[in-house]
Parts: structure tokens; C-alpha cells; sequence
């Protein structure tokens, strides 16, 4: 029995021994930011803890979500595959689908819980939640030991949301804004954890996602009460002063030297007119649906104040966690994502991308894309679904089998607007990005669930 126990102490302390000097690590989303929202991207929106970031660490120029719209994209993140693998076609309606993220999928909190981390997710998660009449996995299924979410948006607004769920338990109303009440979570959830373990907290706002709602003072700096721009605006910068908050946490409880930080937004924004003049918005495979910013910070790790332009994305955070971690990224399982430390560290390998990134969403228009350099190649779809706006379970074998047709190129370092299509002065360009394209869909789509054949 003595011996037993001294070799379980020995075990546990081995263990805790192996956490030492582990970091600890944040990601920060938020929901329909667009490109040229916030400060450091020449944004209208007064920033400074979002500038103060990326002054610390590095901004990519050309960073990517994972889908044009929500539940996919925050897929992609957690997992570092193409969001049709890992279950998730569309935006997700718990109530009348069956989709969610498949439970076989190996999330970035399941590998560092793994790795004796705690883990939280705080905020809006869209990846599925229980209803009446379906049984879905949760958080807590996914690797998180503890949530605090909203299966969708927050309602009825982000002032005095009532939809908040922690740990499976409806919390009704709470006083406040969204944002600020999200980053109260993270702060008392941080107070309460033990210091000695390394976390990993995945926070995602609600802001700047309609229904919107800011606090007065903050929306009068950007117009009045009632004009949408300036509540839009007021919404962003509500959300950049709580994460100031939780920044300063952060830096109360531990050396900023032992914390990686990621930020970025799940897809570009609904307004025309904070896509930064790009091609499209929210729900459009063009630029202005897809491309956000992205910020990477970990001091004396990653390069402060620069700026990065080969073009990268959410689908690119597991893998380069993984590595900057020197923890293994999971075996046997494909990852469409490709690992950036070599980029964020300088430390002095080439960086090539395995895989041209690649983004599916069926009602959209153009409805697949493709980025390999600086080249964009983007297709119609050859196929017909019905007029319905939300996504149908029942589509699923059109899409798995559809085709694509009106292949438009373009040069995104000469033209990112994307105004000028240039396939028919480069054929065997086309034809070799063409060729990627349908391997890379071909091989998401073996993958992909049929939810449509399940009761």
C-alpha cells in the first residue's frame, strides 16, 4: 500500500513537473467583424486594446476565415479541417437540424486537456447544443471543462441578454452588455482556477452580430442613438474595452510571457462599408466575405509589431498552437489548416503552405474559392437548391455531388478587389488552381455527414 501511494505521488508530481512552463492560451473571436473594422486595420473604431496587441505581436495583412458565415467557420477553428469534414455545411438551426460538430472530431481543447490544461469556452458557440427533441454533444463533449455560451446570438440583443446556458443550466437575464457580461465569466472562471495549471480560455463575442445594442456614451463618439453605424460601431468598441479588461487579468495573474494570444472574427462583416472597399460581405466567398484580421501575440516568442502577408486563416490555429506547443497534432486525421510558427517566429525555415486554402458555402455566390499565393479562383455553382435562405439537411446530396462551373481568376496582390478576371490570359494557371479546387472538394466531401438520412 506505501509503495503504491509513494508511486502515485511520484507519478503526480512527474506530471505537474511536465506542466511547468507550459503557456497558457486565449483566442479571441469575434461575430461578423469586418477587415477594416478595428484601429490597427485602418478601421473607424476607436481600438486600443486591439491595437495594443498587435503593436505586441504580429497582424497578418491577408488572414482568412473559415467560412463566409458562422457555425462553419468556428468548426474550422476548433479543429484545423475544413468545417464539411467535421460536420458543420451551413449555419446551424438547432431546432430543425440534425447538423452539429461531430463528436469524433479532435478539438484544440481536447488536445490540450490532453496535455493537462484547464479549459473553458465563453461566449456565443453555434457548433450545436441540446433541444427537446435532439440530442446533441455539448461544450463539455468537445474538450471544455467548462462553458458558459449562447447556442446562437445573444437575444433578445446584446443588452440584457436572457439565453446564456452554463454548464448545461439556463441562467435567464442578465443586467449588462454582452460583451462585458462574457469577459466577467472569463475573469471569475480565471480567479477560481488553480494557478498552477496552465488554460487554455476560447472566448467568443457576441459583437458585432445583429441584433445590435451598445451602451449610449460609447455610440454617441460615432453618431447618434439611433443611427445603425454608429450602434455597429459602439458595439465593437464596447467589446474592445472588455477585452482590455481581461487583458489586464491576464497580466495580473501571469507574466504576458507565458500567454499566447490569438484574435480574429468568424467572417467578414454585413456592411458594405467595413469590408475595407474588398468584393462582397458576410455569406459571399468574394474578400469581403472571407477575409478578417488575425493577430497572433505571445511576447519573446512572436515577432512584435509586425506585419505579415503571406495569407493565413482560423483554419492555420490548431496545427500552429500544436507546434508552438510542442505538443503533436492529432494522428491519422487530415488537417487542412497548415502550422504558421515558422512565420510568427522567424525561425528561419520557408514557409509552404501544404494546401491552397479553400472555403465551400452552398447559397453562396460565388459558392467555392480557392487562395494559392496570390491568386483567388472562384466558381458557380452547376447545380440547383431551393429558394429556402436557411440550410437544408435534404441538400446534402446535391452539394456532396454537385459540380461548378464559371471559373473566374484573379491576382489578389495587383487586384484585391477583385475586379478583373484574368483566367483566359492564364490558362494553365486556371487549370492547375481548377484541378486543386476539385481534389480539395472532392476529398471534403467524401468526408461529410449525411444528416439527411438520419431521423
Amino acid at each position: 500500500m506505501k509503495d503504491a501511494l509513494l508511486f502515485s505521488l511520484l507519478i503526480a508530481y512527474t506530471f505537474s513537473l511536465s506542466l511547468l512552463g507550459k503557456p497558457n492560451v486565449v483566442l479571441l473571436l469575434s461575430d461578423d467583424l469586418g477587415y477594416q473594422d478595428i484601429g490597427c486595420y485602418e478601421g473607424p473604431v476607436k481600438t486600443p486594446a486591439l491595437d495594443q496587441l498587435a503593436a505586441g505581436g504580429t497582424r497578418f495583412s491577408d488572414f482568412y476565415s473559415g467560412c463566409a458565415v458562422c457555425s462553419p467557420s468556428r468548426a474550422v477553428l476548433l479543429t484545423g479541417r475544413h468545417h464539411i469534414r467535421a460536420g458543420v455545411y451551413s449555419w446551424i438551426f438547432d431546432e430543425t437540424q440534425n447538423s452539429h460538430l461531430l463528436e469524433s472530431e479532435i478539438t484544440l481543447a481536447e488536445i490540450l486537456k490532453d496535455a493537462g490544461y484547464a479549459t473553458a469556452h465563453i461566449g456565443k458557440w453555434h457548433l450545436g447544443l441540446p433541444t427537446a427533441d435532439r440530442k446533441k454533444p455539448t461544450p463539455s463533449d468537445h474538450g471544455f471543462d467548462y462553458w458558459f455560451a449562447t447556442a446562437n446570438n445573444a437575444a433578445p440583443s446584446h443588452r440584457n441578454p436572457n439565453n446564456f446556458v452554463r454548464n448545461g443550466e439556463s441562467v435567464g437575464e442578465i443586467e449588462g452588455y454582452s460583451c462585458q457580461i462574457v469577459v466577467d465569466e472569463a475573469i471569475d472562471w480565471l480567479d477560481q482556477s488553480d494557478r498552477d495549471i496552465p488554460f487554455f480560455l476560447n472566448v467568443w463575442f457576441h459583437e458585432p452580430h445583429a441584433p445590435i445594442a451598445a451602451p449610449d456614451e460609447i455610440v454617441y463618439q460615432y453618431g447618434g442613438l439611433a443611427d445603425k453605424a454608429a450602434i455597429y460601431s459602439g458595439t465593437i468598441a464596447n467589446e474592445d474595452q472588455a477585452i482590455g479588461r481581461l487583458l489586464a487579468k491576464l497580466r495580473e495573474i501571469d507574466d504576458p510571457k507565458n500567454t499566447l494570444i490569438v484574435y480574429g472574427s468568424d467572417n467578414g462583416s454585413y456592411r458594405d462599408d467595413r469590408t475595407g472597399g474588398l468584393r462582397g460581405r458576410k455569406g459571399m466567398n468574394w474578400e469581403g466575405g472571407i477575409r478578417v484580421p488575425g493577430i497572433f501575440s505571445w511576447p519573446g516568442k512572436i515577432g512584435a509589431n509586425r506585419l505579415e502577408t503571406a495569407p493565413a486563416g482560423l483554419v492555420d490555429i490548431l496545427p500552429t498552437v500544436c507546434r508552438l506547443l510542442n505538443l503533436d497534432t492529432p494522428h491519422g486525421v487530415h488537417l487542412d489548416g497548415t502550422d504558421l510558427s515558422f512565420l510568427l517566429t522567424g525561425g528561419g525555415k520557408r514557409f509552404e503552405r501544404k494546401q491552397p486554402l479553400f472555403w465551400h458555402l452552398q447559397k453562396a455566390r460565388p459558392i467555392v474559392a480557392i487562395r494559392d499565393g496570390d491568386y483567388s479562383l472562384v466558381a458557380e455553382p452547376d447545380f440547383e437548391l431551393s429558394t429556402h435562405n436557411m440550410f437544408q439537411e435534404a441538400w446534402i446530396p446535391s452539394i456532396k455531388s454537385g459540380t461548378y462551373k464559371n471559373y473566374q481568376l484573379f491576382n489578389l496582390k495587383t487586384d484585391p478587389t477583385q475586379k478583373t478576371d484574368i483566367a483566359r490570359q492564364n490558362p494553365e494557371l486556371t487549370d492547375r488552381l481548377k484541378k486543386q479546387l476539385l481534389e480539395i472538394n472532392a476529398s471534403i466531401m467524401a468526408d461529410g455527414p449525411d444528416w439527411n438520412l438520419m431521423p
